[in-house]
Parts: C-alpha cells; sequence; structure tokens
C-alpha cells in the first residue's frame, strides 16, 4: 500500500485560468476525455443542443456557453492524482477565480491563438505571480488562423513579464494546420482528427523527424521548409529550458494545439503532469512557518463555498484544500475560527456538480465538506496540535450596488434565507440600511453579471422573485471606529452618501466618487476609514 508521501508526491493541483471564450472549459473537457473520465465532450457552445460543458453545471452557464463558478474535477492518469479547478474566465467572476487560485499549486493559462495576452489574462496573471506558483501556456484554436507564433511568444514576454519556451511549435494553422513539431523528441506530430468541427475522438498520432523527405509528403514542402527555419531559430536564440525557473514562476513553457480538434491536448497533459510540481507548502500564520504537505496531522482551508448543488436537499459544499497530511471521513478535526472541534462526517469528490463520498483524500486534494452554516471563505481545519492557521483570503471591494427588494412579501423569510446564503458563498456581499429590515438590501458586487446570477438563483433555487434597482455607488469603505466611539448617524456627509452595515455587524459608508470621500473625512475629523473590511493582507 502505498505511503503518505507516495500518496502526496501523487498529486497535481492546477487552475486553468483565460480571458473569456479563449476555450478553458473546452480543453478541460478534453483533459477528462483523454482521461477516460467522460465519454463524450459537450460543445460549450452548442446551446440548441443537448449536450454542454462537464464543468459547465449552472442552468445559466449551459444557457450562455460561459463558466461563472469554479468547479473541482478530479481524475487519474498515468500514475497522478489530478485535480482540475475550472475557473471563470468572465471578468465579473474575477474575484472567485482569484479565491481559487489560492488553492492551486500551478496555473494552466489558456490563450486564443489569434488574440493573444488579452486584459482579462493580465489581471489573473498578476494573482499567480504574487504566489510565485508555475505558470504553463496553452495556445489555442490552431484550427483557426491565429497570429505568427513568434510574435504570440514576444507578447507574452513583454506583456506578462515572464519568459517563454515553446515546448512544441505549430505547422500552419487554420485550414493549413498540419500538426506540432515536438522540441523534445525532435518529431513532428501529424494529427488526423475525425472530420467533425467538435470532434470528441482521440486523434491518431505519426510521427516523424524533422528534415526526412516523407515530411514533405506529410505536412507540405513549404511548411517543412519553414518549419526546418523556424526550429533553427529557436534552438539558437530560444530561453534555454530551466526546470527551476519554471518551478518559480520566472520561465512558462508554452504548448500550442487546438482543443476543440483535439490536436496537442494529450502530449501537453503528459508534459504538464512530468514538470509540474508535488503539492507545495502552506506557511501557518500563528508560527510564521512552513506546513509542509507531508506532515501526518490533517489540515486545510477552505476556499470556496457552494449552495445548492443538490437542489432537492438545499445542501452547502465548502471546498477544503487539503494542505497536510490525510483526511479520512469520520475524523475529528478542529475549526480553528471557531475555536470549536467538528466532526468530519461526509467527504465528497467532485466532478462539477457530480459527486462521490470519498472515505480518504491526501494533501493537495480538494474535498467537499457538508457544512451546516459554520465555514466562512478561508477559515481553516485542522488535526493535531498545535493548530495552525492559513493566511485569509482577501475579499474584493465591491464596485456595483444595486437594491435587491422581493417581489412577495409573504416569501420573506425564503428571501432572506437566499441573500444570507448567497453572500456566504463569497460572490455577493449584502448591506442593509441603518434601521431597515431584510425586506430590501443593498448588494454589492465586483461585475454586474453577478446580479443576474443573483436574480437567477433566489428564483430557480428559493422560489423568490425580486426587483432591481441600480444604484449610484461606487466606493465603499468600511468605518473602523467602535460604536461607542462615533455615532453614524450624526456624521458630516454629502446627501448622497449611504450608512449601511454588512451582516456581521461592521458598519460602512457608500459613496458615489472619490470626492466626497474626501468630503467626509475632511468634515469628520474622529473618522477612521478602511477600504477593506475583516480582512488581514
Amino acid at each position: 500500500m502505498p505511503s503518505l508521501s507516495d500518496q502526496i508526491a501523487s498529486r497535481r493541483t492546477f487552475a486553468i485560468i483565460s480571458h473569456p471564450d479563449a476555450g478553458k472549459t473546452t480543453l478541460t473537457e478534453k483533459l477528462l476525455l483523454y482521461t477516460g473520465s467522460i465519454q463524450t465532450a459537450g460543445s460549450v457552445k452548442g446551446k440548441a443542443s443537448a449536450r454542454h460543458a462537464v464543468s459547465d453545471w449552472m442552468d445559466i452557464e449551459k444557457e450562455r456557453g460561459i463558466s461563472v463558478t469554479s468547479s473541482v474535477l478530479q481524475f487519474t492518469y498515468e500514475g497522478k492524482c489530478v485535480n482540475i479547478l475550472d475557473t471563470p474566465g468572465h471578468q465579473d467572476f474575477s474575484e472567485d477565480t482569484y479565491r481559487t487560485l489560492m488553492a492551486a499549486d500551478a496555473a494552466v493559462m489558456v490563450i486564443d491563438g489569434a488574440k493573444g495576452v488579452e486584459a482579462q489574462t493580465k489581471k489573473l496573471f498578476k494573482v499567480c505571480t504574487l504566489r510565485h506558483i508555475p505558470i504553463f501556456t496553452f495556445v489555442n484554436k490552431l484550427d483557426h488562423d491565429t497570429r505568427d507564433p513568434f510574435d504570440l511568444t514576444e507578447e507574452i514576454e513583454t506583456v506578462l513579464g515572464i519568459g517563454t519556451y515553446p515546448m512544441n511549435w505549430p505547422i500552419g494553422s487554420g485550414r493549413s494546420f498540419r500538426g506540432v513539431f515536438d522540441r523534445n523528441s525532435r518529431h513532428v506530430i501529424a494529427f488526423e482528427g475525425d472530420g467533425h468541427a467538435n470532434a470528441t475522438k482521440k486523434v491518431s498520432e505519426i510521427e516523424a523527424e524533422l528534415g526526412d523527405p516523407a515530411l514533405d509528403e506529410l505536412i507540405g514542402e513549404e511548411n517543412h521548409r519553414t518549419l526546418m527555419d523556424d526550429i533553427e531559430l529557436l534552438d539558437g536564440a530560444d530561453n534555454e529550458f530551466d526546470l527551476e525557473a519554471v518551478r518559480t514562476g520566472r520561465l512558462t513553457p508554452v504548448f500550442f494545439g487546438s482543443a476543440l480538434t483535439n490536436f496537442g491536448v494529450e502530449p501537453f497533459l503528459k508534459d504538464f503532469l512530468r514538470l509540474a510540481p508535488e503539492p507545495l507548502a502552506y506557511t501557518d500564520v500563528l508560527t510564521g512557518e512552513k506546513v509542509e504537505p507531508s506532515r501526518p496531522e490533517f489540515s486545510g482551508f477552505v476556499f470556496k463555498i457552494q449552495a445548492n448543488m443538490d437542489r432537492h436537499h438545499r445542501d452547502r459544499i465548502a471546498f477544503v484544500r487539503i494542505c497536510s497530511g490525510k483526511f479520512e471521513r469520520g475524523m475529528s478535526a478542529c475549526h480553528v475560527q471557531g475555536d470549536r472541534t467538528i466532526k468530519l462526517a461526509t467527504g465528497t469528490s467532485m466532478m462539477a456538480d457530480d459527486r462521490a463520498i470519498v472515505d480518504e483524500a491526501y494533501a493537495g486534494d480538494i474535498v467537499g465538506l457538508f457544512d451546516p452554516g459554520i465555514f466562512s471563505i478561508g477559515d481553516t481545519v485542522c488535526a493535531g496540535k498545535p493548530h495552525v492557521q492559513f493566511p485569509q483570503i482577501p475579499t474584493f471591494a465591491p464596485e456595483h450596488f444595486a437594491r435587491i427588494t422581493q417581489v412577495d412579501t409573504l416569501k420573506r423569510k425564503q428571501f432572506i434565507k437566499g441573500v444570507e446564503e448567497l453572500a456566504q458563498e463569497g460572490a455577493i456581499q449584502i448591506f442593509r440600511e441603518l434601521g431597515m429590515g431584510m425586506e430590501s438590501v443593498i448588494v454589492g458586487v465586483v461585475g454586474v453579471l453577478q446580479l443576474d446570477v443573483l436574480e437567477r438563483r433566489l428564483k430557480s433555487e428559493y422560489g423568490v422573485a425580486v426587483s432591481r434597482h441600480p444604484l449610484p455607488y461606487h466606493e465603499i469603505r468600511w468605518i473602523l471606529n467602535k460604536p461607542d466611539e462615533l455615532d453614524m448617524a450624526s456624521l458630516n456627509l454629502s446627501r448622497d452618501t449611504g450608512r449601511v452595515e454588512d451582516m456581521r455587524g461592521g458598519r460602512l459608508l457608500l459613496f458615489t466618487n472619490e470626492f466626497n470621500v474626501n468630503w467626509a473625512e475632511e468634515r469628520n475629523p474622529e473618522l477612521r476609514l478602511s477600504e477593506f473590511g475583516n480582512v488581514t493582507f
């Protein structure tokens, strides 16, 4: 039976990030296809079809062909246990992606070969560099006409500030795409699809050496000559491959392919698993020391909470990244923030919204715990002593606000439960005006599309219809003064400044612009404001 260290060493946990429509979810589907986890891949654009992406499980995701929530997928391949964290690409859900990256040991950055590095890719890349995690780049959509691969790699280096090392090199693009040259084996791998726009079968591979006359027939004389020139230039001028630079996020291996038609997916998977790191150590904020994955005692942190994945049971699942040791179903552990011992009665592994009960899991794995309402994002659970505590996950200040009011006053309980549970997931923040009840709340979000999701989920999961009215606020500040030090009602504020409190009792001010923030600070010298709430950085 494998030892604890062997089990942990076999784990690979990574997040897939990209700008919307770069093909991130499609790549995820094809990885699952190659590993035998699914038999048919669904086209994320096939809205008229009954099929949809496995990792897109919400109704709104199926309808719009986008990912709006991170999903967790686990499979085994060639002796490795792989945990994929598929993240939303849309910028309105970037906060969910940031939190998910905290639970990943590596990131796969998917780039559209025609569009190159886009705005959302830059933001997500910055989060990766803050953690110094390895970044692997998959340049997608080679089945469409793309930009020159030299231009793409130069843009990655210039815009993102990271070195590149092409692991393979494309042969043409669009209709003239013939395959890739593998720089490690020095072979051309030519692919043949199944003739469908959304290929679902594994493709056949043909290997031939560079310079072999047979390549003229396989990929065409002109492609062969261009490839030989490109490879000579690459070998002479490109960065040297440095695994240490990859592991510290200073060099990104670049792969070219087409997820939709299966070109280059399996070679990418094999190289990724060979180069990606084993589970990384996290810092214990109580001691400042690293908690090694091989530490025998179980520990982990909650990076995501999802309500109503099973509509029939109205349950809540807390997604926990295991940082050390071994999880066993039924074990006791300390919920550090709640200072209580709890029994981890049921652990689940995930395939999007499909789940299976697991008896054990190891450092690097993601396990879903039933949450009776005690967990918050960033909470630590651990077994053994001394206790450990992992860093808090930052909360982003909302940029858009709206008043949400229940249409049917008889459904007050469902409305309150719905907004509170969805707020606990972290996608929205809810506030109430001083002295007001919960019949109407102010909702703050990072992106406007989150408000659409809120309305849909309140209707479908809680049976509550709501009306929504946009509010003009754009700035939010937490009041640091204690209630007995400062009376909010007596503050000298501009007429359009809102006085609210969050669900933890924290007092806040909502401003329409930066000028009104300055007004409040100048006319209330005793007032102490913060851009962040109960978050330590």
